[in-house]
């Protein structure tokens, strides 16, 4: 059964006994060394077999297929990216087509940064750069210089700049963004949708000016990188002077064409999407939201998206109004959480994950999410129309970031080391199921 997301029996997911089965571990790769600082591990979908571990520096390692790692990373962006804290390269997404022969997107892939010292006129240091690159002759290299700047998005502060991009099913850009830092989102970014109605920085103890772009934080984005918008009038708001951008938007984007709003928005109410995720077997959308005081928050939204939608925040924090616990949040067009948990026992920022779609035959459809701090895994598993989570144990470390490679295998980042879940294997069907 699948759930719908308004349905208020998901409100609050229950914490199950271990109900794992026992052939289930999370094992350290043989022969990986250690990263540095590893914020992400994604795959270039094109049939080598390839992992590529995004490291927060500004560098990007490759392992082979046979499990070793290259020596000299796939591409170092030295300084055009500042990192520490939650600055830096913070993802990697390949274009559908990266590996088809004579394709368009043959060879192109993008990357999410903060701008460093070398960066695009008219950013700030710590700005939100999405780029496009391409690989040079050897597929295992690419070019630190990028083909072109597809938006940049100014940021009030050094926390909360999201950073998970991905294609989704539809094959557009999907870019999540944090609701631009300190805490409380005291600029109130994620619940402001016009542009014309924005806080200055300065009245919210950042600086800078005041730019269409900040409404873009606090956001999910859904953007055409294959198609650019010519200039002149139009209402996006990570557009050039003139209205030109590198990308267009969806016309079936919620706010595309409307007067007031920013094209580009597909969700908002974020805090800080660190890591979400698409089903590879029913392209839902699984975003884990870090929280501020009380909850970490995991979000479902099936497929077909719909037309958009309020994760909540800041006037709701999980599935109760911020500062008061005993109140359900039921503002307008509010998506509620469908699994979450309290910030204690060590618990204090949820790294969203995956519906675990690999060969592992008893973690088949289980949602495996971590938190970053405690280092502890959960796997979500729906019971009548309710997810719970049960717990696995511990990462032995935090937990940065999961990742799934070509096979549907996923990956955790514990520290600064590579970990898989492995368990007996078997043919998958399309319903889930051995035959």
């Amino acid at each position: 059964m699948r759930t719908g997301i308004f349905l208020a029996v998901l409100l609050m997911a229950s914490v199950a006994l271990a109900q794992i089965s026992p052939d289930v571990a999370l094992d350290p790769i043989p022969g990986l060394p250690s990263f540095s600082t590893p914020v992400g591990v994604k795959h270039a979908g094109d049939g080598s077999g390839r992992l590529f571990v995004v490291e927060l520096g500004g560098t990007i390692r490759v392992i082979e297929s046979s499990g070793s790692v290259l020596a000299t990373p796939f591409v170092n962006l030295g300084t055009r990216v500042t990192s520490g804290n939650e600055r830096g390269l913070l993802d990697i997404a390949f274009h559908p087509d990266h590996g088809v022969p004579g394709a368009a997107g043959e060879g192109k892939f993008y990357l999410h940064y903060s701008a460093g010292p070398t960066r695009p006129n008219g950013t700030d240091l710590g700005d939100t750069i999405v780029a496009e690159f391409t690989v040079t002759g050897n597929p295992n290299a690419g070019n630190s210089v990028p083909e072109r700047i597809i938006l940049s998005v100014p940021q009030d502060f050094a926390n909360h700049n999201g950073g998970q991009m991905r294609f989704g099913p539809d094959g557009y850009l999907y870019i999540g963004l944090g609701d631009g830092g300190s805490g409380n989102d005291p600029c109130n970014r994620a619940q402001t949708l016009n542009p014309n109605n924005l806080q200055a920085p300065s009245s919210c103890g950042s600086s800078g000016a005041i730019e269409d772009g900040l409404a873009l934080l606090g956001k999910m984005l859904r953007i055409d990188i294959d198609n650019t918008t010519a200039a002149g009038s139009n209402n996006l708001c990570a557009a050039n002077n003139n209205g030109s951008a590198e990308y267009a938007v969806p016309a079936d984007n919620p706010y595309s064409g409307r007067a007031n709003r920013c094209g580009e928005v597909l969700l908002y109410g974020l805090r800080n999407p660190w890591r979400w995720s698409f089903d590879r077997f029913t392209n839902d959308l699984w975003i884990g939201d870090v929280g501020q005081v009380t909850t970490e928050e995991i979000n479902l939204l099936e497929w077909p998206l719909g037309n958009g939608g309020n994760l909540g925040w800041d006037v709701c924090e999980g599935s109760t109004l911020s500062g008061n616990s005993n109140l359900t949040c039921t503002i307008p067009d509010s998506i509620l959480p469908v699994v979450e948990y309290a910030r204690s026992g060590g618990n204090c920022s949820v790294t969203g994950g995956y519906r675990y779609r690999g060969p592992v035959n008893s973690l088949w459809g289980r949602y495996i999410f971590a938190d970053y701090c405690s280092g502890t895994l959960w796997l979500g598993r729906e019971d009548n129309g309710t997810w719970v989570r049960e717990t696995f144990g511990s990462a032995g470390s935090v937990v940065r970031s999961l990742g799934e490679d070509e096979q549907g295998n996923v990956y955790v980042i514990a520290g600064s080391r590579l970990r898989m879940f492995t368990g007996e294997t078997g043919p998958v069907f399309a319903d889930g199921f051995e035959q």
